[in-house]
């Protein structure tokens, strides 16, 4: 049996990372049999991230890899696409995964409000006496990492008006169909779901979390995305 080796459930989620739920999506939509095992260190990992698929024969890391591996067991996650549209799947999976989930990160890591609720999640099995500076320089590393990325270099209305038009671009899809290419989830709705769901489920209001859930296309897209493929 496959193992997939995820963050743990938070926030309601199946994972606390959408490229987890991702990899558990692919899983499922590929019919494999396979079973979860939680980690909060990925240290001893390939890539020392998050989702890792081990197999009969080795890790594979990375939800493209994944993805990449699954296919070549016989896996097609876009059945019935044109070559433009497989296009249009490749695109929305970059804006997702290079730049919606940079403001979600951003959301968490950087927002003092959630970070107390963070450091309680998922640095509770580091030891009380050096829980808060081993956490601190994490954040702090991870903060860094969205200036060197870009997203944190801009003022909080830079940021909104950015995702703005990532969102934007999504629903004109989604006032078409139910899925962003059809009438099934494909390639794309297994990035763009988990991803919109992860902004949706940061625990602190904030102008993110308010935004989906106050826009009932992209509200209702997301629990249609968890409804049509069940995680277990």
């Amino acid at each position: 049996m496959l193992t997939l080796m995820i963050y743990p459930s938070a926030f309601g989620l199946f994972s606390a990372s959408p490229f987890c739920v991702k990899a558990a999506y692919m899983l499922e939509h590929a019919g494999q049999r396979w079973q979860r095992s939680d980690m909060l260190d990925p240290r001893k990992m390939p890539h020392q991230k998050l989702p890792v698929l081990r197999t009969p024969e080795r890790l594979v890391p990375d939800s493209d890899l994944i993805r990449d591996w699954l296919e070549a067991q016989g896996a097609n996650f876009d059945t019935g696409l044109s070559d433009i549209q497989k296009a249009q799947a490749r695109t929305l999976i970059r804006m997702a995964e290079e730049h919606i989930y940079f403001q979600v990160v951003q959301d968490r890591w950087a927002n003092d409000e959630v970070w107390p609720i963070l450091r309680k999640t998922f640095f509770s099995v580091i030891p009380a006496l050096i829980r808060t500076p081993a956490s601190n320089s994490i954040r702090k590393k991870v903060v860094q990492g969205l200036g060197f990325q870009g997203v944190g270099r801009f003022s909080p209305a830079e940021r909104q008006d950015r995702l703005e038009r990532d969102l934007e671009a999504i629903s004109a899809y989604l006032w078409q169909s139910p899925y962003l290419l059809g009438d099934r989830p494909t390639s794309a709705d297994m990035s763009v779901g988990p991803m919109l769901a992860a902004m949706r489920a940061t625990p602190v209001e904030t102008p993110l979390t308010q935004r989906i859930k106050q826009d009932r296309l992209l509200n209702d897209y997301v629990d249609r995305m968890e409804q049509a493929i069940p995680l277990p």
